[in-house]
Order: C-alpha cells, then sequence, then structure tokens
C-alpha cells in the first residue's frame, strides 16, 4: 500500500508499540491523501487488548519460569503459560552474512523496496560464516548485506572488506555468538533472536535467545515483534565440584546422551545447580550454545554477579535480570553429580552419540580441530594449552585452530597461559606443532566451499570442539567427527588417537 500526500504519516503507540510510516493501513492521515491500493501484505497484528502491566522479577497471578516471565514482559502481559501463542517485543535482531541476502530480499518483497526497519539500532549484521574463501557467492552474500546496511542505516554492521588480512578490518569481529557477547548485545532479561540456531548461546547472559528463520527474521525487521508459542521448561540441577579434567562441552555433551537429541524439542533447558554457578560466562555460553542440539528452544542460565562483572565493560544500556520463581513449575527436572562424569565425546554421526574418551582410545584418527562459537572462545584455545604444555610433546597429527573472533586472535598472541612460565598460548602452540591460529570466523564448522580452512574435503576422522557431527556437516559426507572437549581435542591431537585428557592432566 502506498500513500499521495504531502505529509508524513506520523507514529501512533498503540496496545502493539511503535509501527514504522511504512504502515499506512493501521494509523491515522490526513484527509487530503489518496490511498492507492496493492495487494501487497504490509501488516499482520494481534487484536487489540486492555493494556496490562508488564511482568518484571515475579508480580503475577501465578508463579513462572524465567523464560515465562521474560516472554510475558516482552508481550507485554502479566503471565503466559507453556503452549500459550504471545507476540514478542524483540530487543536484538542478529543476522549473519549466510542469511542477509535471503532476509532482506523478504524484507522488500513484503513491506517495499524503500521501507525502514522497526529500528535501525536493535538490528546487529555479522559476517561470519564463509568469508576466507574464493568462492564468488559467498563473497555475495557479504556484499548484499553490506548494501542493505548501507541502505538501512544499520548501527551494528561488523564488516569485512580486504579478506588477505583480517586485521586491517577494524569492524570485523568474527562468529557471530561470541561477537555478540564481546560486543554488549548479550543483556539479562531480554529478547535477542538471530538467524542461527546457535543463538542460544546467549542463554547464558539469562536472556530468552533463540534461532529463527528469514522469514520471521524478514518479519522482525518491519514491526519489531514475532509471534512465539511460550515452551515448558526442563530444569537441569548440575551439582558437586568440577574436576579440572572436565570442562562445560563434557558436561552438556552428558545432558543430551541422557536425553537425546529429541528429548528437549521445544522446551527450554534451565540449568541451575553449584556447578552451575562455578562456571565462566564463556563455559555458560558453551552449555546453551548445544541446547538446540537436544530439540531445545532456548537454553537459560540465571545472572549473577559473574554475569555483572563481565557485562560491566561491554554495555551502558540498562538491563533487569528476571529469574525464575520459587513455586515455578518445571516440566521435569534432571539431576546429575558433575563430581562423578569422566570426559565425553560424541561419535559419529549425532551429538547424543554419547561415549566416554578413554573408552574410544583405539580410535585412530586423522586431524584435530579446535574452534567455532562451542569451541573456539579464548578459554577454550587456553585449557588446549594447558593440555599441550603438560604433554610436552608435539602434535601426531595436524592440529587446526581457528578463533572465534578477533579479540580471540590477539589474546591467544598476548595472554600468559598460568603455570607455563610466561608462555602465550600462541607460543605454546607453535612449540607444540599446531598450525598457526587461523582467521576468525565459522570456517570448516559448517563445511563451506571447498577451499574453507580446515574442512574436511576427504573422508577423514576428525576430534573437534565444534557442535553437530552429522554426515558432511565439516565437508566430506564420509567424514567422521567426533565432539569433543577443548581438553580432549588437545590430548587426542598428541597421540593420535581419541585421548581421555586425564593422560595429561
Amino acid at each position: 500500500m502506498a500513500f499521495n500526500c504531502s505529509s508524513f504519516i506520523t507514529y501512533k503507540k498503540n496496545q502493539l508499540g511503535y509501527f514504522p510510516s511504512s504502515f499506512p493501513s493501521s494509523f491515522i492521515t490526513h484527509k487530503k491523501c489518496k490511498k492507492i491500493i496493492s495487494k501487497k501484505i504490509v501488516s499482520l497484528v494481534s487484536p487489540k487488548k486492555n493494556k496490562l502491566k508488564p511482568s518484571t522479577t515475579g508480580s503475577s497471578k501465578s508463579p513462572m519460569t524465567a523464560t515465562e516471565k521474560m516472554l510475558a514482559r516482552a508481550s507485554e502481559k502479566c503471565e503466559v503459560k507453556p503452549g500459550q501463542n504471545a507476540w514478542v517485543n524483540v530487543d536484538v535482531l542478529m543476522i549473519n552474512d549466510i542469511t542477509c541476502p535471503g532476509v532482506s530480499g523478504i524484507f522488500k518483497k513484503e513491506f517495499g523496496n524503500i521501507a525502514k526497519v522497526w529500528d535501525r539500532e536493535k538490528i546487529v549484521v555479522i559476517p561470519d560464516h564463509y568469508i576466507f574463501t574464493n568462492d564468488e557467492r559467498a563473497h555475495r552474500n557479504v556484499d548484499i548485506a553490506r548494501d542493505f546496511c548501507m541502505e538501512q542505516d544499520i548501527k551494528y554492521f561488523y564488516d569485512i572488506q580486504d579478506r588477505s588480512n583480517f586485521r586491517v578490518n577494524p569492524d570485523y569481529k568474527g562468529v557471530c555468538h561470541v561477537a555478540l557477547a564481546q560486543e554488549g548485545h548479550c543483556r539479562p532479561g531480554e529478547v535477542l533472536l538471530g538467524t542461527d540456531s546457535h543463538t542460544t548461546s546467549a542463554g547464558a547472559f539469562g536472556q530468552f535467545a533463540t534461532g529463527i528463520g528469514n522469514t520471521d527474521a524478514a518479519f522482525i525487521l518491519g514491526t519489531g515483534k514475532i509471534l512465539l508459542k511460550v515452551p515448558p521448561t526442563l530444569r537441569f540441577v548440575l551439582d558437586g565440584e568440577m574436576p579440572n579434567y572436565l570442562l562445560a562441552k563434557d558436561l552438556i555433551l552428558n545432558i543430551i546422551g541422557e536425553i537425546s537429541m529429541s528429548g528437549a524439542t521445544y522446551k527450554t533447558m534451565e540449568f541451575v545447580g553449584t556447578t552451575i554457578e562455578s562456571l565462566s560466562m564463556e563455559e555458560r555460553m558453551t552449555l546453551c550454545n548445544m541446547v538446540v542440539e537436544a530439540g531445545g528452544k532456548n537454553g537459560i542460565v540465571a545472572a549473577d554477579r559473574i554475569t555483572f562483572k563481565y557485562l560491566e565493560d561491554k554495555t551502558s544500556t540498562p538491563y533487569e535480570p528476571i529469574f525464575s520463581d520459587e513455586k515455578a513449575r518445571f516440566q521435569a527436572q534432571y539431576r546429575f553429580d558433575v563430581s562423578k562424569m569422566e570426559p565425553l565425546v560424541a561419535k559419529p554421526h549425532s551429538p547424543d552419540n554419547r561415549a566416554l574418551a578413554r573408552e574410544c582410545n583405539n580410535v585412530k584418527i586423522d586431524r584435530v580441530y579446535i574452534g567455532s562459537c562451542t569451541g573456539g572462545k579464548t578459554e577454550d584455545f587456553m585449557a588446549a594449552a594447558k593440555v599441550f604444555l603438560a604433554g610436552g610433546n608435539t602434535v601426531k597429527v595436524p592440529t587446526f585452530l581457528v578463533p572465534a573472533t578477533q579479540k580471540v586472535w590477539m589474546d591467544i598472541y598476548t595472554l600468559e597461559v598460568p603455570g607455563s612460565g610466561g608462555k602465550t598460548c600462541s607460543k605454546i602452540f607453535e612449540e607444540a606443532g599446531c598450525d598457526p591460529p587461523a582467521s576468525p570466523s565459522c570456517a570448516a564448522c559448517m563445511g563451506g566451499p571447498r577451499d574453507t580452512y580446515g574442512r574436511l574435503n576427504e573422508p577423514k576422522v576428525c576430534v573437534s570442539t565444534t557442535n553437530r557431527n552429522f554426515p558432511g556437516r565439516m565437508g566430506h559426507i564420509e567424514g567422521q567427527v567426533y565432539l569433543a572437549s577443548p581438553y580432549t581435542a588437545a590430548a587426542s591431537a598428541l597421540t593420535g588417537f581419541v585421548t581421555d585428557p586425564r593422560k595429561f592432566l
């Protein structure tokens, strides 16, 4: 629908919030305007309802889980229940390079070529998937994203133009889920959606975060809203002192192996317990990152002093933490004594194909890959360096290192590894015979073009800190991928077989 009008249509606040001027059908205009009708769909709104006070930290008719309370507040309701549908106001929308062409195309088709996004400061566009390649179609994805961001004046577009040296691109960050956290876009109590299934990582900050498709993202671009079904919540209680040979990757592989890849389908996975409280933010991100491998809608760890400390120098935007009520109802509860757990791997070809690392010590491997949003953070590389340092040997197989972001890459070269006598990760990796740290990106985690760094172009066996090991996930359809923690990956690199890290720790 277009308007032949000499004056602009102003924003009108209604029960659903502020809509952009590209939504004329629901706004009052001057009488001298003439409507030019087209068949284009321009908006879809829920029925008008009486104004309700938003839910914050528990003032509601009945107890709610943290996820229910966040969706209640975001939909301006006092209360929501699992199974209900709600029109949710989105705080942050993230789009990456491989989805931006589709999202922007749908947006223009449905809202019009000159339509403006609902809020240029709440959209984050991050090229990260297929970046360091000679594939022209991959380059075109980034070009389309750049053009769209310039048209819309998107505030947070982390562009890359010179692929020959990522360091000369000050705006380029790297893997979206780690960059979102490092750049202060993850905040407790908010709703963050992204066109990538591992957007669930941000649940580590005590917020509702999940992946969506291109069509939903395009609708959010135009309205700032999405229709969501409220998920029921599964609670996972992890108690006990974390052994020095375990990492969060072991915890989530154990949980997925316990409940299966469909055990949390369209459910919230809420993590609590003394072990969870002791985890760093990066480890909590690993935990929430892989809830989608169990079918989870979102993962969540309640915000606490560790969260607040992490955010101190990353955001000045006010936020309000939200917590589950004491008497909230959970669909099921699982308890784990972490002190009794052992290092795990997920054997090919499923993340729920759980096995003890020590039981796979006869599996000969061809390479090791340390990287991705799951296992390419600073602490992941520090953990790997710890094993290499303790092992004192050189790797027996090619070992690929892919930092998630520019900041992680810098940390590898500047931060000293505790107990190393002043050595950095990069120095330890060099002495161990690993490949030099690559340019930060998703790289081989999702296969990508054939020239992608670390990609399995042959049917090889790989131990990887990534999140999926389906056939063809990292390249060759006959490749075999064993998912593991950075500890286990580094230990396996030193022996050439799947190896329990306790051999070196």
